[in-house]
């Protein structure tokens, strides 16, 4: 029995599977969708790092509980054989990476302005005392059938609503700057030699940075992007994934953000970055985004973490492309 079987026999035993499917994407995470013999679909994802899967898990149903970003409902999520999985609802629509372009000009703005919205409720609803990647207070998964799942699961507590029970799990770090600094010099140190002509250029532009020393923390979701949602009727109807979330200064989402949502697919961002800017500025103000976070933003979107060059656009840039795409906005922003 594989793990997908193994996961459906123990959280839908009631139920007879017809098929299963495998999706290719992801480097950390394997997917695959689950067809029932009386027509009904769910997604199942396993990991072997059982406890990242779990704090995935426990963010989309704080996400999906708080914000109106749609996120497909957590049905089971727990551990199995030591890896971690989760179970959601199969989310209806279309690959917004793959229907961006051919979305016309008002649609594409409707949906900028849609990730400049959820983008700022995250904000509102998310705080942190530090910087860092996040953890959960550890406790037991959730069960399809609402019971708690077997040992391996951690998750966020919900309450009360002025402690959300998040943490960064570097929450000791308080210092930004040395936080930021060494994240920002992470990215440089990982792009691969196409980048050499301007890889100092980058250490020194993030060197001479001047930054706030102790901005507040807010969650900063690491792949918040139109690649990993769906769209159906022009408008997004699934973000999917919450993998790897962190807590930083608010400008440096804003930054990564607008830079996937604005840039990424079409020739003049200018449009989108306006319909983003007003999307957040509707839950919140705009916060201050120095040209360093900018830099960070498009450093860290540039490789993806298996350390292969991301592949912007669609048709995707590919090769040397690619590296154009990545090295005219560092260029710009330089």
């Amino acid at each position: 029995m594989n793990p997908v079987e193994g996961v459906l026999a123990r959280e839908f035993p009631e139920r007879r599977v017809a098929a299963t499917a495998r999706v290719p994407n992801g480097n950390h995470k394997q997917t695959a969708v689950a067809t029932f013999a009386d027509g009904g679909e769910v997604v199942v994802q396993t990991a072997a790092d059982a406890a990242a899967l779990a704090v995935e898990a426990a963010l989309s149903r704080a996400v999906r509980e708080r914000t109106s970003i749609p996120v497909p409902r957590v049905l089971a999520s727990g551990a199995l054989d030591g890896a971690g999985y989760v179970v959601t609802e199969r989310a209806a629509g279309d690959e917004l990476h793959e229907r961006f372009v051919s979305l016309d000009a008002t649609a594409q703005r409707r949906v900028a302005r849609s990730f400049g919205v959820g983008l700022g409720q995250l904000h509102e609803q998310f705080t942190f005392d530090g910087y860092g990647r996040l953890a959960g207070s550890p406790r037991g998964g959730q069960r399809a059938d609402g019971g708690e799942a077997t040992a391996g699961g951690a998750g966020f507590e919900s309450e009360p609503a002025t402690n959300r029970g998040f943490d960064a799990a570097s929450a000791d770090d308080s210092d930004w700057e040395a936080w930021f600094s060494a994240y920002a010099r992470e990215g440089i140190a990982a792009l691969p030699a196409a980048f050499d002509g301007c890889r100092k250029r980058l250490a020194d532009a993030v060197a001479a940075a001047s930054l706030p020393a102790n901005p507040p923390a807010r969650l900063y979701p690491w792949d918040f992007r139109p690649g990993n949602a769906l769209v159906e009727d022009d408008r997004v109807s699934a973000v999917l994934d919450w993998g790897q979330p962190m807590a930083a200064a608010p400008g440096l989402a804003v930054a990564k953000v607008e830079h996937l949502v604005a840039d990424w697919y079409v020739e003049d961002g200018a449009p989108l970055r306006r319909a983003f800017r007003a999307g957040y500025e509707s839950v919140r103000p705009l916060p201050p985004v120095p040209r360093a976070y900018r830099v960070a933003a498009v450093v860290h979107s540039a490789v993806d973490s298996a350390g292969e060059v991301t592949r912007p656009g669609y048709p995707e840039r590919t090769g040397a492309a690619a590296v154009d795409f990545h090295r005219a906005r560092l260029d710009a922003w330089l």
